[in-house]
């Protein structure tokens, strides 16, 4: 009989030692999954903020502002849920609630003017910043937190200002490199433009401007190519001449 009870308080004991350790590591578990989806959601807000910076640079409406506000409060708002102790996570949960309560000012005039830095790293920050928004842009309204019309008409918007960018860029590489007598690269800048500009499937007033300013430049480089090679072939058949005139001279008698 006593045999018997220790045989049961063995098993017992054994199997709650197997449930505690499958609840540790079911905490644990969970434990492990709370971390990751913090991480995530802070690195949501990170990314989102980082683009929010770029508005000084970057014309943003008032509507882009309003969904990258609501982006980062959601985000908050998971967090306090995940970490309903963190008194920092509240504290921001809080700022994020008034931001979009009342949303912050943008550029109600729909404007796809940039101002062109002047360093080439600072222009490759830019266009990356716009690609970025584009990509969270789109992957808000994939999650149908922006309206389809909205989506439509600030990701063309922005890509108006990509196109910009792109080919402001080129023309002011091909503007040195010409003031520089480079005409070769100058004319690879500005045919580059060029082919930029006939393969977008719209047109405007600024694609018809530059369009017919990169012509005019090419035209210009072809006309001083011509220039110069018919100088340079003056010149070589002039120096052929010396040397013949040279080698055929009259010998001098000493």
């Amino acid at each position: 009989m006593i045999v018997s009870i220790i045989i049961v308080l063995i098993v017992a004991l054994v199997v709650i030692a197997v449930w505690v350790n499958a609840m540790q590591q079911h905490k644990e578990k969970q434990e492990v999954e709370r971390r990751q989806e913090l991480a995530k959601h802070k690195k949501i807000i990170e990314e989102t903020e980082s683009v929010l910076m770029n508005s000084s640079n970057i014309p943003m409406s008032k509507s882009i502002i309003a969904v990258m506000q609501k982006r980062i409060f959601d985000s908050l708002k998971s967090m306090s849920e995940l970490s309903p102790t963190s008194k920092e996570i509240k504290s921001r949960l809080r700022e994020a609630t008034e931001r979009v309560s009342n949303p912050q000012t943008g550029d109600s005039s729909g404007s796809e003017k940039v101002v062109l830095p002047d360093n080439e790293k600072q222009i490759i920050g830019l266009v990356q910043g716009i690609k970025k928004l584009r990509n969270l842009l789109r992957s808000e309204h994939s999650k149908g937190r922006v309206d389809t019309q909205i989506f439509l008409s600030e990701d063309k918007r922005l890509e108006k200002i990509q196109l910009k960018i792109n080919i402001d860029s080129q023309v002011k590489r091909g503007n040195a490199a010409r003031a520089a007598n480079m005409l070769g690269s100058a004319r690879q800048y500005f045919e580059k433009a060029l082919n930029t500009l006939d393969s977008v499937s719209y047109t405007d007033e600024y694609i018809s401007s530059k369009k017919a300013e990169l012509e005019g430049f090419l035209s210009q480089i072809t006309t001083d190519l011509k220039a110069t090679n018919a100088t340079d072939a003056k010149k070589k058949a002039e120096q052929e001449q010396d040397d013949l005139d040279v080698l055929f001279a009259p010998k001098k008698k000493w």
